[in-house]
């Protein structure tokens, strides 16, 4: 059975605004060898208009640094899907799913393939609480936000969600990567 897999970038209190995190050679390093072992990724509206166009440019111009450059001829080649009510097409191939997130995952757990690869924070949220996240890889940034949109803020679950920790990871930025395994 495929794994889901999260990955996410955070501040030490939640915070998810990408604004207020820092970016580094190896924080793009590191997404790049997590998305190596994936073959299908799942994202929501909002974050495929941050991926998209800008990644698949760089894929095309290699016109970032080398780790920008190498992850993101990663992530372009990797078949995508779109969860989008608004969306009503999207070039390039995407294919959209209006509803029915759980049960697509669900369906495509149990297709041959590599990992899935999930992205959005609605999405993230869906799927946790529905108990379908396997693995979930936590960027946790040195920066104390105060205000922003909070990681799980929005989540409501039956039961508690345990997790193994597996990996960890310091970089020389500070950050720390947290890697768990639902147990």
């Amino acid at each position: 059975m495929r794994k889901v897999i999260c990955g996410l970038n955070v501040t030490i209190d939640g915070c998810y605004d990408h604004t207020k995190l820092s970016g580094s050679e190896e924080i793009l390093e590191f997404f790049d060898g997590l998305m190596q072992g994936v073959d299908q990724t799942i994202t929501g509206r909002k974050m495929y208009e941050l991926m998209v166009p800008y990644w698949p440019e760089v894929a095309k111009t290699q016109s970032g640094t080398p780790a920008a450059n190498a992850y993101a001829k990663t992530v372009s080649v990797i078949d995508t899907i779109v969860i989008s009510r608004t969306m009503q097409q999207v070039e390039g191939g995407p294919r959209i799913i209006r509803g029915g997130l759980e049960d697509e995952v669900r369906k495509l757990k149990q297709q041959p393939g590599k990992k899935i690869s999930i992205g959005g924070m609605t999405l993230r949220s869906q799927l946790m609480a529905a108990g379908l996240i396997d693995e979930l890889y936590v960027v946790v940034h040195p920066v104390i936000a105060g205000a922003g949109p909070r990681l799980f803020n929005d989540i409501s679950l039956g039961e508690t969600i345990k997790m193994d920790l597996v990996d960890t990871k310091v970089f020389k930025n500070g950050c720390v990567v947290l890697g768990y395994v639902k147990v």
